[in-house]
């Protein structure tokens, strides 16, 4: 490898090189303690020394020196891993600079010279793979050791690595970490004892930053049961974001299928960097916060003050920068943050260049301006330049016009910083959508009724309505501390769409795509999948007692809106628990605003929760258990076991209290909810728990705490609720709860605020993303324990072998979606499928592990013998293998009977396994998860398997003469390399004179009866010259195998039974030892752990 020229001096370096060659202006050099005459003390040292100081010469002790007569400085300028490539680099200075370099008269010309062509080698060498790094020269030579250590496939992309101690037991070893696209590597040499460690990310459960009494700070990582651990790190917190955001890339890319076609930097798994990893991480942070789309990328951050006219104060705070929105988001402890979409932006003006200040104006009369911007030029012109991209045809004024109006509310704004009347917005007018909001249809508010509630809730409207004369209202409007005052107090009903649209960040999805809804509703009309039957099965289970959904106009939105979101997003389709929050939706929203905020609710805020695992609400149970753990002692040290709150939670989380609370008091949730995300959830939850903390302590069993937590929620109110009695649920047979105290559910949102809002919800999204990891191995794991357990009864291996198979089996799954981004194995992944079929095998795959793990390990002709297994076991010919069709043709191979094992080789030579093209493709996979499950041909199959007959030798079909000499080729190559070889040969052609001569005494006593038919009736044959031709022609002893048959059936289509090979067979000792003889899996199995990798790189 050519390295940056760098100037080294000879007598420093301690005697630790040898030089091997060298002339007038290069030496080459080995390092002591390598190659010849390398080892003992020497070599340990060195070796130590190497990998301390990250030295090149740990993986490349070969290297070569530039340097002139004349001067006491040497370049060095190459180093190889091995001499071969050191000395090809000699020959190619040889061979291309030494002639040049007599021409010069300078040593300073012949040095720069020099340098000049090794630095344009390494520019070409690097100019696509390592343009993208930070440090090209450092990362090409950590990429030499990443290599050289790990022996990874080439294709496999270094991301970055660290310096690190890794702890083994008590004992810390210093080396280096490695974070690749698909592995977690470690590596440490130290006086002999190397230690090597390599872990796919797909594989881990935990990954957490830690701290105790011997570690002040470390990563642990948890894998295959073990626990690692990595201190003494000079950029910890760099460090765990880079592993963090590539474990749950590996988890979104082979578990989700994400394809990542929105994000660049991920999209190719090939070219994943530190930097892109980096950005996505800060993209994914300004997304969640401010609620944008998905397709928003953080672009710029500046810092900055906003002048806040309700506060009359500069506020300090970053402006955030994406391709459609402007965001603000102060740092000084107001809360205070505001969202501008760009299609809202009229025009930027910079009044004062002084206090490098420039002021947004926005429709609705509003100016927001942004003072003390280090780069405040550059930003108001990219902002303008977007406006001009994004913007919409209502802001096709004139140039003149719009400056002018932006010039005047400047001036009247620098005038007059008390007036904050300019900043006042208008309601924004949205699309109008053909129907209502249901409550408005079934349940209108009387303007006159003055009763109690009605005064508070009119006291309510206008409370919010000086919000927002303050603060601004719609897509522009400030978020403090005071909104969610308000919020906690309880929205109006005549306001509760409006806010949920705007809180959701759902105003802007329905913004930008106008008319999409109806699109999306008339295409998917008439449909006919699993999806559409299960919403048609459960629309009349969706808030039956109210009134708008006893109708068919609630009845027929919300079969729209679940319909509509189907055909838009088939990977979720239909969960159950969406009917319960589209039918909230609906009520105090518009259809198509009811479909951007499920759009909303299932994409962003709560992140897979509604697909067949409900991994997210699994995650955010295990969240809420911490939080438990951290904030309510007493109640763990009562009840260790915290799995019952677990359990019992998760219709909490899946419907957001809806299922639970009365719908009166579920709404003010659903409020507190799209305010602050799930973090509101988890709030309440604590605050439930908190508030029954000393009947839960007393309870005896699970099912008393259970009936205490009903007889709560059932007591749940909402006093200030305008709602009439038709429509709420806790009035309904409150008699008989009169026992229990009600609760308000305003006084408890409250209380679970003053008590848990300390909360952050940077903690609650790294403990979401820590606890993913955990909850997606425990699936896995279950998955596992349920394969195995179905194995088990139909094969011989022991439950720890078929442990080993389905790991090596499961591994290689993924050794095949690693590199690319559209593995066809990776697309036929359904975790909705049976366990059996979530992970299969195509057939290269199949190949690569096969030849790891069949018994005979001297065998040639693998290819074909594995296509022919692979044909065979492929029972639907799908073209794909599971796992139980795996196990059952090794345990055929290893734990089968002579007759079982000599009947499956038979049966390799029979269709479908042996007439097929010779191309391993049988034909194309069918599609998985998609369209309508045909239940009665699941039905069918499984009534099939249950009657399935087992297979005796007389129902085998006869084998003729071609598949017949194929037989005979394969049991040669099978026998090759064993000790009893030659035995085995002869043997085999003893059998297959025999079987010839046998054919021909059938033949000739059946020519007087039938002489116009052959000898055997056979499906299909070829002339018999093949037949008297060796079965494997390099071997003497078969030649004569056919030779006195052959005259006579020369013109004779013949074939065997398997009963007449089998007993032909029998008879020859050498070849029933072979098959008897015991073969211990476990040693193939330690064998394939190592070299699984390996034998995928040399593909």
């Amino acid at each position: 490898m050519w390295l940056k020229p760098e100037e080294i001096l000879l007598k420093n370096a301690f005697k630790l090189w040898v030089t091997e060659k060298d002339n007038e202006y290069f030496v080459l050099q080995r390092r002591r303690g390598y190659g010849e005459g390398g080892g003992g003390l020497t070599g340990l040292l060195v070796g130590t020394l190497d990998t301390v100081l990250d030295s090149t010469s740990k993986v490349a002790p070969f290297r070569i020196l530039h340097h002139t007569p004349d001067s006491q400085v040497y370049w060095s300028i190459a180093c190889g891993a091995t001499k071969e490539e050191i000395v090809e680099h000699w020959e190619w200075l040889q061979q291309n600079i030494m002639r040049t370099l007599s021409v010069f008269d300078s040593s300073d010309d012949i040095t720069s010279f020099v340098q000049g062509k090794i630095r344009g080698l390494i520019a070409e060498e690097g100019k696509v793979s390592l343009v993208l790094e930070d440090d090209p020269e450092k990362f090409r030579e950590a990429l030499l050791r990443f290599e050289k250590w790990f022996e990874l496939p080439q294709k496999e992309k270094l991301v970055t690595y660290y310096s690190c101690s890794y702890w083994k037991g008590r004992v810390p070893c210093q080396g280096w970490l490695y974070l690749s696209t698909n592995f977690l590597c470690f590596y440490s040499y130290l006086l002999g004892a190397e230690v090597k460690l390599v872990i796919s990310w797909d594989e881990i459960w935990r990954l957490e930053k830690t701290s105790n009494v011997i570690l002040t700070e470390s990563i642990h990582v948890q894998a295959h049961g073990e626990d690692h651990y990595f201190s003494m790190l000079l950029h910890l917190n760099e460090t765990f974001l880079i592993m963090e955001q590539l474990a749950d890339y590996s988890i979104k890319r082979l578990f989700d299928k994400e394809s990542f076609q929105r994000e660049p930097a991920l999209s190719d798994p090939l070219q994943i960097t530190k930097r892109g990893l980096e950005t996505n991480a800060r993209s994914e942070q300004f997304r969640a916060f401010f609620r944008l789309p998905k397709e928003e990328n953080l672009l710029e951050v500046h810092e900055s003050f906003l002048w806040v006219p309700f506060s009359h104060y500069n506020t300090l705070g970053k402006i955030c920068l994406s391709e459609n929105y402007l965001c603000f988001a102060s740092q000084d402890g107001s809360q205070c943050h505001v969202i501008i979409p760009m299609r809202e932006v009229v025009n930027v003006e910079k009044p004062d260049s002084s206090s490098r200040a420039l002021t947004v104006c926005v429709r609705g009369k509003r100016a927001l301006r942004f003072s003390e911007v280090r780069d405040y030029e550059r930003l108001a012109n990219t902002i303008r330049s977007r406006c001009g991209i994004t913007a919409s045809p209502l802001h096709s004024a004139s140039t003149e016009a719009i400056r002018g109006e932006c010039q005047s509310l400047i001036n009247h704004f620098e005038d007059n910083p008390d007036d904050v009347t300019l900043m006042v917005g208008q309601k924004g007018s949205s699309k109008a959508v053909s129907t209502e909001a249901l409550m408005t249809v079934f349940h209108p508010q009387d303007v006159e009724n003055l009763d109690p509630k009605m005064l508070k809730e009119k006291m309510k409207e206008q409370s919010w309505n000086i919000h927002f004369s303050e603060y601004g209202r719609g897509t522009s409007m400030f978020f403090t501390k005071k909104t969610r005052d308000l919020i906690v107090r309880g929205v109006p009903e005549a306001l509760r769409g409006e806010l949920w649209m705007l809180f959701s960040g759902a105003v802007n999805d329905m913004a930008t795509h106008p008319g999409y809804y109806t699109e999306l509703v008339e295409q998917s009309l008439g449909t006919s999948t699993l999806a559409t039957d299960e919403i048609e099965r459960d629309l009349h289970r969706s808030l039956p007692e109210h009134p708008a959904f006893q109708s068919d106009t609630g009845i027929s939105a919300l079969r729209r809106v679940l319909t509509a979101y189907a055909y838009r997003n088939p990977k979720i389709g239909y969960c159950q628990a969406m009917n319960i929050l589209t039918s909230v939706l609906l009520l105090y929203a518009k259809e198509e605003e009811a479909f951007w905020l499920l759009v909303a609710v299932c994409e962003r805020m709560l992140p897979d929760y509604f697909n067949r695992r409900i991994i997210g609400a699994l995650v955010d149970q295990a969240v809420f258990e911490e939080l438990i753990r951290e904030q309510l002692p007493q109640l763990v040290e009562h009840m260790t076991d915290l799995s019952f709150f677990s359990s019992v939670s998760l219709s909490w989380f899946l419907t957001l209290f809806i299922s639970v609370l009365p719908i009166e008091s579920a709404v003010n949730v659903v409020d507190c909810f799209f305010y602050d995300g799930i973090k509101a959830i988890l709030q309440l939850g604590l605050a439930v728990l908190d508030y029954n903390m000393e009947a839960l302590i007393s309870c005896h069993d699970d099912a008393e705490a259970v009936t205490i937590l009903n007889k709560f929620f059932d007591s749940v109110t909402n006093k200030d609720s305008p709602l009439p009695p038709t429509v709420q649920q806790a009035s309904v047979g409150n008699n008989d709860k009169a026992s229990h105290v009600s609760v308000d559910i305003s006084e408890l949102i409250r209380e679970a605020y003053e008590k848990y809002g300390t909360i952050r919800s940077e903690e609650v999204e790294s403990s979401r993303k820590r606890n993913k990891l955990y909850v997606i191995q425990t699936l896995e794991d279950t998955t596992k324990q349920n394969v195995i357990r179905v194995v088990s009864q139909e094969v011989k291996f022991s439950a720890s072998h078929l442990d080993e198979l389905y790991y090596l089996f499961k591994r290689q799954h993924f050794l095949s979606c690693y590199w690319t981004m559209n593995s066809p194995v990776l697309l036929h992944h359904d975790p909705s499928l049976a366990y059996l079929e979530q992970y299969q095998l195509g057939f290269q795959q199949f190949s690569m592990l096969f030849s790891l793990l069949e018994p005979w390990t001297l065998c040639t002709g693998k290819s074909n013998l594995s296509l022919w297994v692979f044909r065979l076991i492929d029972e639907n010919q799908d073209g794909l293998v599971n796992f139980r069709e795996f196990c059952y043709a090794l345990d055929t191979l290893y734990s089968g009977s002579f007759t079982n094992k000599l009947k499956f080789l038979f049966k390799l030579h029979l269709p479908p396994a042996f007439d097929l093209p010779e191309d391993g493709v049988i034909r194309k996979s069918p599609e998985r998860g998609r369209g309508k499950v045909d239940l009665q041909a699941y039905l069918k199959q499984w009534q099939d398997e249950i009657l399935k007959k087992e297979e005796t030798i007389k129902d085998l079909p006869r084998i003729n003469q071609t598949q017949f000499i194929q037989f005979s080729k394969t049991l040669y190559n099978l026998f090759h390399g064993d000790p009893e070889e030659e035995a085995l040969y002869r043997a085999v052609a003893h059998v297959t004179s025999l079987l010839l001569r046998m054919e021909e005494v059938g033949r000739r006593l059946q020519e007087p009866s039938s002489p116009t038919k052959p000898a055997t009736a056979t499906r299909e044959g070829l002339p018999s010259e093949e037949a008297v031709t060796s079965p494997e022609s390099s071997d003497a002893s078969s030649t004569h195998s056919g030779q006195d048959a052959g005259s006579s059936l020369s013109e004779v289509e013949w074939s065997f039974s398997f009963e007449q090979v089998l007993a032909s067979l029998l008879n020859e000792p050498a070849i029933v030892s072979f098959f008897e003889r015991p073969t211990l899996i476990q040693t193939r199995l330690d064998q394939a752990k190592g070299t699984q990798l390996k034998v995928k790189a040399n593909k």
